[in-house]
């Protein structure tokens, strides 16, 4: 069957078989590169905090309220794909407003944890991180839902945009299966939103205090 043009996938930014093995292996290497990010801010100041504290702040309490929606929108995509994922095509709940809401409410967790930092360095490099990689991610796992699910995959798309929710699309069960072992593990997941911003609250303060050393500063 032949794939329709929505899913044809689009030219990779990088060499085919590099971007293959970074998707097999997305949430090791999603993981390296926050550890890298962490160990430059640990030893990096914001300049918005020095310059303009009310700024740092305000940037802070947005990244903190973007933390907070991604670890909702994360809890809520998983009570509807935990343990269904291979079984099923998900339409209902976040995924009846668009077809990937567990990316974006990733990348507006991330977003508000780059925020958290009370600098705009970071979270433009996780938007370009996500921007140059992910796109490629998305379109790999569409194709796959495609061939497994066929007609009804392309029913969906046709009617569900792919990554900008439509929030007047929404379609809730009034009762749903969940498994609770997979929901308590999405949690855990999910919080880690919440504790890197405190983290990071924490490490502006200790760069403040002088308890850590700011070898450069971060815009």
């Amino acid at each position: 069957m032949k794939l329709t043009p929505v899913l044809e996938t689009k030219s990779a930014p990088f060499p085919v078989g590099l971007l293959s093995f970074l998707v097999r292996h997305r949430i090791g290497f999603s993981k390296l590169l926050g550890g890298m990010v962490f160990l430059v801010l640990l030893f990096s100041g914001s300049w918005w905090h020095q310059q303009h504290p009310l700024v740092g702040q305000l940037m802070f309490l947005a990244g903190a309220a973007l933390s907070g929606i991604g670890a909702f929108g994360r809890i809520w995509c998983s009570v509807y794909i935990g343990g269904f994922k291979n079984e099923k095509l998900i339409s209902q709940g976040p995924f009846s407003m668009c077809r990937n809401p567990l990316y974006f409410f990733s990348l507006v967790g991330a977003l508000g944890v780059g925020l958290a930092t009370e600098t705009l360095a970071v979270p433009f490099l996780i938007l370009l991180f996500f921007s140059l990689y992910y796109p490629y991610v998305i379109k790999k796992e569409e194709v796959m839902l495609f061939r497994k699910h066929s007609k009804a995959y392309a029913a969906y798309i046709e009617k569900v945009p792919a990554f900008i929710p439509r929030l007047t699309a929404l379609s809730e069960p009034e009762t749903y299966l969940i498994h609770p072992g997979i929901l308590r593990k999405s949690l855990l997941e999910a919080i880690w939103f919440i504790w890197f911003c405190a983290l990071f609250s924490l490490m502006v303060r200790l760069h403040g205090s002088g308890a850590l050393p700011e070898w450069n500063m971060l815009f």
